[in-house]
């Protein structure tokens, strides 16, 4: 321990300690643009700067270590001074149109604009244009880039996919593709993680909220919408409101005020992804010669992409169910259709995810089942999309009644709910397993080994029939490479993996709400536990209308109409550079 003495009052720090942790720690507010734990500790914004006694130049706080009887002043006129210059520099080179900026109200350099009350820019303002594919999913505008460099950190250290690198030199040095001329040439999955810790509005998500009011305006299109599990759990964030306060229910409302015909539960086609990935995971497992090992679960566009463009020769490993959203407009448009004499095509189906690949994978050429021609999800839009919208119509989300979903698709299980969270697909997927074995149900909290935020689980669970099942679950896409190449190397071995693209799962995923410096996704996905713990009915083979579907449709899991309509082959659209 050393002693160090910040703006006249002594404190004790442990040695090795910056001066922006034992600031913090001691509840002295230090503001920063470009630090993140662990991660980006490089003061690039320089707005982090202290004055240090007996010494000439202001100090970054984030990355300068406090030493015993160091004297710190964090806030006298000095630094102040030197804080707001910094920002002014900054925001020489930004555009400064906040009010159509989908970060206002969200954006740490306005937050800081404001506090250090910079009215006007002495400099001559030089913000850079802006080259993008702006059909991608993923969007980067350069004129709102303070080259803090978190997306570079977060996507090389957290996902371990170096899409983003320092490009040019001098006054031109800004953030840029590391290895594509445009993101779709790159190996990006879409993850969107970058998104999430942008200090700015600089990296957002592709804002579909447009053609979604277009088809709520034709009178001519049916307009149906899925919610995903890990969308409740986050939602209320962007309005003040607790989780309980937050409820499906209200979501549910909403969306009906907004215009919908249709208001549905992702969660009813998580329980039909179990339904088949358990029985095809089954199949495999009772036929293990026929197969290459292990099986991979296949709900998560990111993680698709990541395996397709980094681990090709394991495509064949990976189930050949399709993820929850696209099952979901498979059977909206088939299925449901039928039962209310609708045209496919005069049906209009928008997800509500947590996620910006899920864009990506709604416009994949193997997701038109149904007619063919036109996609099966019609749009895709994220968490924050969602709140703009209810913003937009002036819906108060703490002032609406709960109204419950429509039917037949909008029933789901406590095994749906946990989809959204790290290990609620593998925990789902063995209720249903073991029952299909062993015709009764196990303890539906006999699988918690796979539960928690860790970034790589793994367990054995005996099957009385079946056998011993080895599984992994694993989360961000760092670890997913570090597991990758131990099954590459023969260092681990495995029946069942599964895999999330983003850090603790959907619930942490790169379309939920933005909160500076917050990392969510243990929490969110605690809320999505106490659903399922609370749920009636918590094994998605005992969903109702899953049982219905099936008795009225499919026939069972894995004939021939549930492969022609929910499951795809992974083969059939190319990643940049794939033969």
């Amino acid at each position: 321990m050393v002693k160090v003495k910040i703006d006249g009052i002594e404190y004790e720090a442990k040695e090795g300690s910056t001066i922006f942790e034992v600031a913090k720690k001691n509840g002295i507010d230090i503001p920063s643009l470009c630090f993140l734990k662990d991660l980006n500790e490089i003061a690039a914004c320089r707005v982090c700067l202290v004055e240090i006694e007996g010494v000439d130049r202001l100090a970054p706080s984030c990355n300068t270590k406090v030493a015993d009887g160091m004297v710190v002043y964090t806030n006298n006129p000095r630094v102040r001074r030197a804080r707001k210059l910094n920002l002014q520099l900054i925001l020489s080179q930004h555009d400064g149109n906040c009010t159509t900026c989908v970060r206002s109200g969200n954006c740490e350099l306005q937050k800081l604009a404001n506090d250090f009350n910079v009215k006007n820019i002495p400099f001559e303002l030089d913000v850079p244009e802006n080259e993008w594919d702006f059909d991608a999913p993923l969007i980067k505008q350069n004129s709102k880039c303070i080259k803090c460099m978190r997306c570079i950190q977060i996507c090389d250290k957290v996902q371990g996919l170096e899409i983003w690198d320092v490009v040019g030199s001098g006054g031109r040095t800004t953030v840029g593709l590391s290895a594509a001329d445009t993101i779709r040439e790159s190996k990006c999955t879409f993850c969107g993680q970058c998104v999430t810790h942008c200090p700015t509005g600089a990296l957002t998500a592709r804002d579909d909220t447009g053609r979604v009011e277009a088809a709520l305006s034709d009178r001519d299109k049916v307009t149906v919408v899925q919610v995903a599990p890990a969308v409740r759990a986050a939602w209320g964030e962007a309005f003040g409101m607790t989780r309980e306060e937050a409820s499906f229910g209200k979501i549910v409302t909403a969306l009906k005020r907004m215009g919908f015909d249709y208001v549905f539960d992702t969660n009813f086609t998580a329980d039909l992804t179990i339904m088949e990935e358990g029985t095809e995971f089954l199949e495999r497992f009772t036929h293990k010669y026929n197969y290459q090992w292990p099986m991979f679960t296949s709900c998560c566009p990111g993680w698709i992409r990541f395996i397709k463009g980094n681990y090709p020769k394991y495509v064949d490993n990976l189930s050949t169910a399709k993820s929850p959203q696209q099952m979901f407009g498979a059977v909206t448009k088939s299925y449901f259709a039928e039962k209310i004499g609708v045209d496919p095509h005069n049906i209009f189906l928008v997800s509500v995810m947590p996620c910006v690949s899920k864009k990506e994978e709604a416009d994949l050429p193997t997701m038109k089942s149904v007619t063919g021609d036109t996609n099966d999800v019609d749009v895709v839009i994220t968490t924050r999309e969602l709140t703009r919208m209810m913003r937009a119509q002036h819906i108060d989300p703490k002032k609406v009644p709960e109204t419950e979903a429509d039917s037949p698709l909008g029933t789901g299980t406590g095994a749906a709910v946990i989809f959204g969270a790290t290990g609620g697909v593998m925990d789902a997927a063995l209720r249903s397993a073991y029952a299909l074995v062993t015709g009764k149900n196990p303890d539906a909290d006999a699988f918690t080994d796979v539960r928690g935020i860790k970034g790589w689980k793994e367990a054995k669970f005996e099957i009385p029939g079946a056998g011993t099942v080895r599984v992994a679950v694993v989360s961000g896409l760092q670890n997913t490479r570090k597991l990758m190449d131990a099954i590459d190397a023969g260092e681990v071995s495995y029946d069942f993996v599964e895999v999330m693209a983003c850090p603790g799962g959907c619930a942490g995923g790169g379309g939920q709400p933005i909160r500076e410096a917050c990392e969510l996704a243990e929490e969110r996905g605690n809320e999505l536990w106490r659903l399922d713990k609370n749920a009636k009915i918590r094994y998605s083979h005992e969903n109702p209308d899953v049982k219905a579907i099936y008795d009225e449709y499919f026939g069972k899991p894995l004939s021939e109409k549930s492969h022609h309509l929910l499951h795809t082959d992974h083969h059939g659209w190319k990643m940049p550079g794939e033969e």
